[in-house]
């Protein structure tokens, strides 16, 4: 039985400019989900390479923070970003990376509004990510996002405009939980038409991906934006 899985559905949007990324290197997995900012084949093929280079970066270092910081790092010092003229041309994305190692606790981090949660086996569902947008900030517009790859901003810069660095993490026991990456437009209208998470959850890796997918389409009203659910099974070894 496959252990993860992914489910995309494009809504109506022009371009699919979500991705996942899995890489596994000597026992330690990342799994990957970028949110690509705009709809173009620009950003759709950006993405799915941000998306690649991160679960290569994560696996690598055995660690969610440290992947993502390096691919934060790397995007933020190419000289355009730091152009005036040209840095908002240039593609970007939220992006959420998880990892797990042998020996060590599920590390995740994240940058943007793409979330990560775990459904523990007694059925509980914890969110571990807190959305990087105006509405957690000053209560504004919950599709403003305030850090996201492909930013020059610092920690020290975003915590000064925002109170938040540009990259958090966080890291717990695995405790065969059951992952769940999703995007915005995944999440946001299930929670708006207040249906659950967990409830969608169910069955094969596989049926559980494309349930939240397809739910979230299905509740998104007439414009649905990108869907994507990416979910794994933890095994504690």
């Amino acid at each position: 039985m496959r252990t993860h899985a992914t489910y995309q559905l494009i809504g109506a949007r022009s371009h699919q400019c979500d991705a996942t990324a899995t890489y596994t290197h000597n026992g330690a997995r990342a799994y990957v989900l970028c949110d690509g900012i705009g709809s173009s084949d620009e950003v759709r093929d950006w993405t799915r390479t941000a998306a690649r280079r991160l679960a290569r970066a994560a696996a690598h270092r055995s660690d969610a923070e440290a992947g993502l910081r390096a691919v934060y790092e790397d995007y933020a010092a190419e000289p355009e970003r730091h152009d005036e003229f040209t840095r908002y041309e240039l593609p970007s994305a939220c992006a959420v990376v998880a990892v797990t190692a042998p020996g060590k606790p599920l590390t995740v981090a994240w940058c943007g509004d793409a979330r990560a949660y775990v459904l523990t086996p007694r059925g509980t569902l914890h969110r571990l990510t807190d959305d990087h947008n105006l509405r957690r900030v000053f209560g504004g517009s919950r599709n403003r996002v305030t850090s996201c790859l492909g930013s020059p901003e610092t920690d020290e810069e975003r915590k000064a405009k925002y109170g938040h660095p540009a990259i958090e993490s966080v890291s717990r026991g695995m405790e065969n939980c059951r992952l769940l990456l999703v995007s915005d437009g995944a999440y946001e209208p299930l929670e708006d038409s207040n249906r659950s998470l967990e409830s969608h959850l169910t069955g094969s890796t596989k049926a559980a991906a494309r349930a939240v997918a397809a739910m979230a389409i299905g509740h998104a009203g007439p414009y649905p934006d990108n869907s994507t659910a990416l979910v794994a099974d933890l095994r504690t070894r």
